[in-house]
């Protein structure tokens, strides 16, 4: 009984290594082949080809348009008031003296800034060592522009959202209308937009005329370290002004 069993059971098992024909499954069928597909890998190699190769035909226009996003300038206008903001200091005051020659407004504001560590040790050391403010108002005098022109608030300010609301505070004062920002070429969008944000609820009129005096390019900034630190230092500073202030 057990010998039957046992040929019973192998039996059984050549049975189902047959197909419906009784032909051995192996003899009969043949294994199915996979359809070759990409790897991972050959996806990523073929994006970072096409990456590279749009940012090789494209990459002048791309970092020409970088530079040219950050600056904003509009038509000169007369307005009230001209606000001189903090930055390169004698490329603004020299921007800010020529906005004033024009005629385009009756006063300069030149904002005190915060003093840096270590500058009272300094003054301590070194008599009548000249601040930001100082300097200004060496060239304002130099060039004939009177005291009674120019606004210097006792606040101190630093950042460009400080600025602007110390700004704000004195404009809506003072009932002006209209005003007139000089900065930095690349200082100037975040100003504009920093400065509207502020003033977004009054009917107060921005215009913004960066000073040319700075050697920024958009056509050849990335040329030269300077100007490519800056800038990108320029682009961290706008970002983090949208999400922390909504500008």
């Amino acid at each position: 009984m057990d010998y039957q069993d046992q040929e019973t059971e192998q039996t059984g098992q050549a049975a189902q290594q047959t197909d419906e024909l009784g032909l051995p499954e192996a003899m009969g069928k043949k294994k199915e082949r996979r359809r070759p597909t990409f790897s991972l890998l050959k996806w990523l190699f073929l994006i970072v080809f096409i990456l590279y190769f749009v940012i090789t035909a494209y990459r002048i226009p791309l970092l020409v348009q970088l530079g040219e996003y950050l600056i904003v300038e509009h038509k000169p206008q007369k307005a009230d008031l001209i606000v001189c903001l903090g930055g390169p200091g004698v490329a603004n005051a020299l921007a800010a003296v020529d906005v004033f020659q024009k005629g385009l407004a009756p006063y300069l504001l030149k904002a005190k800034e915060i003093e840096a560590d270590g500058l009272d040790y300094l003054k301590a050391k070194v008599k009548d060592y000249p601040t930001e403010l100082d300097l200004f108002a060496i060239i304002t005098e130099g060039v004939g522009i009177p005291g009674e022109a120019i606004i210097s608030p006792e606040k101190r300010v630093g950042s460009t959202i400080e600025e602007a609301e110390l700004v704000r505070t004195l404009v809506l004062d003072k009932g002006y209308t209209s005003l007139i920002l000089v900065t930095s070429l690349t200082h100037s969008r975040r100003a504009y937009l920093t400065f509207r944000r502020v003033f977004k609820d009054s009917k107060v009129q921005l215009i913004s005329l960066p000073s040319h005096y700075q050697q920024f390019s958009p056509k050849d900034w990335w040329k030269k370290r300077a100007y490519t630190k800056e800038l990108i230092i320029e682009y961290q500073k706008l970002i983090y002004y949208k999400f922390k202030y909504g500008i």
